[in-house]
C-alpha cells in the first residue's frame, strides 16, 4: 500500500512575497528632517528661559542693592544729606556688607562686581532732595538692564516738610 508522500506545491503555483521591510529614503528624510525642527526648537525655547533666569536674578539683586543703598542713606541725619554730591557712583559692598569676612560676603562680593550703581541728588525745593539711585548691569547676552529707585528727604522729616509746606 503506497500511502501518499509529502505534498509537494504544483510547479506553476506562484508565492506571494511580502512587500520590503523598512522605510523608504522620502519617510527617513520627513522624520528626519522633523527630529531636527523639534530639537532647534527645544534648544531655542532654552535658551530664552536661561536668559528670563537670568535676568530675574539679576534685577532682584540690582533691587536689594537699590533697597539697602536707600537704607545706608535714610540712617543718616539732613546735615549728611544735604551735603551729598549731585552725582556719585556706589560702592556695592559697602552696601550690602554685613561688615564680616563670611561667605555670604565673599559670595555677594563677586556678584557685586557685574554691577554699577549710582546716586543722583536733586533739588526740587527748598530743604528738600530727591535721591535716585540706580543699577545697571549686562546680561549674559550682553543686553543692557537698569533699575532705578527713587526717594524723597526732607529736612525735619517728609511728613513735616509736607505739614508746613500746606
Amino acid at each position: 500500500m503506497s500511502g501518499p508522500g509529502p505534498k509537494t506545491p504544483p510547479p506553476l503555483a506562484r508565492r506571494r512575497e511580502s512587500p520590503a521591510a523598512g522605510f523608504s529614503i522620502f519617510e527617513v528624510l520627513v522624520a528626519s528632517s522633523i527630529l531636527v525642527l523639534v530639537i532647534s526648537t527645544s534648544l531655542t525655547v532654552l535658551q530664552y528661559g536661561m536668559r528670563a533666569v537670568d535676568t530675574a536674578r539679576n534685577l532682584t539683586l540690582a533691587s536689594q542693592i537699590c533697597q539697602s543703598a536707600l537704607e545706608v542713606l535714610r540712617l543718616q541725619n539732613w546735615a549728611q544729606i544735604s551735603a551729598l554730591p549731585s552725582s556719585a557712583t556706589i560702592d556695592i559692598r559697602t552696601v550690602i556688607s554685613s561688615g564680616s569676612s563670611s561667605t555670604l560676603d565673599t559670595t555677594l562680593n563677586s556678584l557685586t562686581g557685574l554691577f554699577t550703581c549710582t546716586r543722583t541728588v536733586t533739588d526740587p525745593k527748598t530743604n528738600m532732595r530727591v535721591i535716585t539711585i540706580t543699577v545697571s548691569w549686562h546680561g549674559n547676552d550682553g543686553r543692557a538692564h537698569t533699575v532705578s529707585t527713587q526717594s524723597r528727604y526732607a529736612k525735619n522729616g517728609l511728613n513735616d516738610y509736607i505739614y508746613v509746606s500746606h
